[in-house]
């Protein structure tokens, strides 16, 4: 797959990637709910295994690990309507939004929308800091490893590669580090 424009019965589609995660109550099924909504939205949907990982974020208080995945699929809708509908899935998942970076039944993010570089004042196309999130790479590489970020023209896979366990860029780590860190053991991918 790539961010190639795709046509489907007269409308033009373009390939879209879609961050799932949840870290409050029955987690794998709130990103099944999800998966399940966004069959109705993205055509062709490909879905990633979930990983768990630690939280990561901002907030004083620790958080729950959460699990994460990713679907890539078709839409020929624009990516402000898109987003709107990502929004209502979560609502109906029970999400809430009491301050930044708080605990999240459901957490759909919009990464990609095929080779758009959209900045809106709700919506930031490519997803702002997807670049740098392992817990959205490791899972869209696993569906779509030679999709384009059209910002910096790289792969999802080549991204991936340059970001380490702990979501540090590879060329900041210091150079005495000789091991992933605490983070490592407990990101793992999850049997589906």
């Amino acid at each position: 797959m790539d961010a190639r424009l795709h046509q489907l019965q007269g409308k033009t589609e373009r390939l879209t990637a879609v961050a799932l995660g949840s870290n409050v109550g029955n987690r794998r099924a709130h990103l099944e709910y999800a998966i399940a909504r966004l069959k109705t939205l993205l055509n062709g949907l490909r879905v990633s295994p979930f990983f768990e990982t630690a939280f990561v974020g901002g907030g004083e208080v620790p958080q729950p690990d959460c699990l994460n995945g990713a679907v890539v699929g078709w839409s020929s809708t624009e990516p402000s309507l898109l987003l709107r509908e990502l929004q209502a899935i979560e609502r109906a998942c029970g999400r809430t939004r009491p301050y930044p970076g708080a605990p999240r039944t459901l957490d759909l993010d919009l990464i990609l929308v095929g080779n758009l570089i959209l900045s809106l004042p709700e919506l930031e196309v490519p997803h702002p800091r997807f670049r740098e999130r392992r817990f959205v790479l490791e899972p869209l590489a696993a569906i779509g490893p030679d999709v384009v970020d059209p910002v910096t023209s790289q792969t999802v896979r080549e991204l991936l590669a340059t970001v380490d366990v702990d979501n540090q860029p590879l060329a900041r780590r210091p150079s005495t580090a000789h091991s992933p860190g605490p983070r490592a053991a407990r990101y793992r991918k999850m049997k589906q």
